[in-house]
């Protein structure tokens, strides 16, 4: 009975069988189809098989069955390179700037940065926050520049203690452009906008309106744009304009220049 079925089957050396090893089909690999005897490199794979381009440039289609191949003379398995991962798009802040992740906001310097009023500094946080909180500058609101220079004074600004001033209305023969040249320490630098309030420097197309109101003389500003476009009061008009804010492409120009002087001129 034992004859029948041939020899023991765990006979011999079956703990050693040859492991066919598998080698990735990376291109100008050149490899021979066992069967066929095809010698060619790899130049890429459609519907699953590798193509092979022989010394002629003729090419031709095979499986990736096991043991297929020869490589230098010995069998191998192809098979399909693994993708390599696509790199993540770097991040960027608000500002446009690349963004630095895992790190702590800086312990504020002692420059500072001024803005006329909350609503400057909401605004200038939504697109430069990140930014500042790197590097340790702080923005604090004024109320208004009328007494700009005296502030300046009791601030009292040095190499280490730098002063950066956004200043709304900044135009020649204006009373900011008057207030200004009050202040002249190196240590300080004002910059502006042209606009008569900083809502002005959110472009229109954020808003969903072709251009902001004209407000007649005599009138202020933010009272007449609300009745303009039908809104209750200010507060609700400034929370609507903030909300539509996301990056820099969402200002203007003026803005963002003013605004990039003054941080290179504090971190300095």
């Amino acid at each position: 009975m034992g004859r029948r079925y041939g020899d023991d089957v765990l006979a011999g050396d079956w703990r050693r069988r040859k492991v066919t090893p598998e080698v990735d089909a990376e291109p100008d690999l050149v490899v021979e189809d066992a069967d066929s005897g095809f010698c060619g490199a790899v130049v890429g794979f459609d519907s699953g098989a590798v193509v092979l381009e022989d010394r002629h440039g003729k090419r031709r289609n095979f499986p990736l069955l096991p043991a297929a191949f020869l490589l230098d003379g010995r069998p191998v398995t192809l098979r399909r390179p693994a993708r390599a991962p696509v790199p993540a798009a770097r991040r960027r802040t608000a500002s446009g700037s690349v963004a630095v992740d895992g790190v702590r906001a800086r312990v504020a310097r002692a420059s500072r940065i001024w803005v006329e009023g909350v609503h400057d500094a909401a605004l200038v946080e939504r697109i430069w926050g990140d930014d500042l909180r790197i590097e340790g500058v702080v923005v604090e609101p004024l109320e208004g520049v009328d007494a700009l220079d005296e502030r300046v004074r009791e601030f009292g600004p040095g190499p280490d203690r730098r002063l950066g001033v956004l200043v709304d209305h900044l135009v020649p023969g204006s009373k900011e452009s008057r207030i200004v040249a009050r202040v002249n320490s190196p240590h300080v630098l004002v910059t502006g906008h042209p606009y008569v309030d900083v809502w002005q420097a959110v472009k229109p197309s954020a808003l969903g309106i072709a251009a902001w109101p004209v407000v007649p003389p005599g009138r202020p500003w933010k009272e007449g744009v609300c009745a303009a476009l039908g809104v209750a009061e200010p507060a609700g008009m400034w929370r609507h304009i903030l909300s539509r804010v996301n990056t820099f492409a969402d200002v203007e120009t003026p803005l963002i220049n003013s605004m990039e002087r003054l941080i290179d001129f504090v971190t300095e």
